[in-house]
């Protein structure tokens, strides 16, 4: 089965890594973007390039940190995502998805990179707070979830208003499973 989401149709994917594309939605509609930002420009405390790709951003810090000015707001839709626990060559995978089945609305921020050549590369970050008690015990982070009536307040609503939606997921909404029977190679 197909998911569509805002006339944007992709095939199912078992899992997402950065530099992949994800849809993603924005203010002004739908579209494809690059999980992970691009920081050019961007300098870290002691003046130097920041190199690493940006694929989280803080909640705490995401609307005050110079790295994020100028980003917009977006939403991935997803239907769950995984979470690894455990040393090196033996991590345990964990599912994690909504105890309804409703898809999962990730806050996120999004700006272009324009590349040499003139090539424009849109990118998105998701944001995230602190875990709910669903996720405690398996990460220390998580991504924060919008409730579908609150969607259109992140996108485009006041930043202040924006800011009151970055917490954690009620306790309890979240089905967490042992992920031991997943075919990685698959999708």
């Amino acid at each position: 089965m197909t998911e569509q989401t805002g006339g944007i149709a992709d095939p199912p994917r078992l899992n997402i890594a950065p530099g992949q594309e994800v849809i993603t939605l924005t203010a002004e509609g739908a579209r494809h973007m690059r999980w992970g930002l691009i920081p050019v420009g961007r300098v870290n405390a002691r003046g130097r390039p920041v190199m690493e790709t940006i694929v989280n951003a803080r909640s705490e810090t995401v609307f005050d940190k110079s790295a994020f000015a100028d980003v917009k707001r977006a939403v991935v839709p997803a239907s769950g995502w995984y979470e690894w626990t455990g040393e090196k060559r033996r991590k345990q995978p964990w599912r994690i998805t909504r105890k309804d089945g409703a898809l999962l609305n990730f806050a996120a921020i999004y700006d272009v990179w324009n590349g040499p050549g003139g090539v424009q590369v849109h990118q998105v970050a998701t944001v995230t707070c602190a875990p709910s008690a669903d996720v405690r015990d398996i990460h220390h982070r998580m991504g924060v979830i919008l409730d579908q009536s609150d969607v259109d307040i992140w996108l485009a609503g006041d930043e202040e208003v924006a800011k009151a939606l970055m917490n954690p997921f009620p306790d309890g909404t979240l089905h967490v499973e042992k992920a031991d029977d997943v075919d990685w190679t698959a999708g």
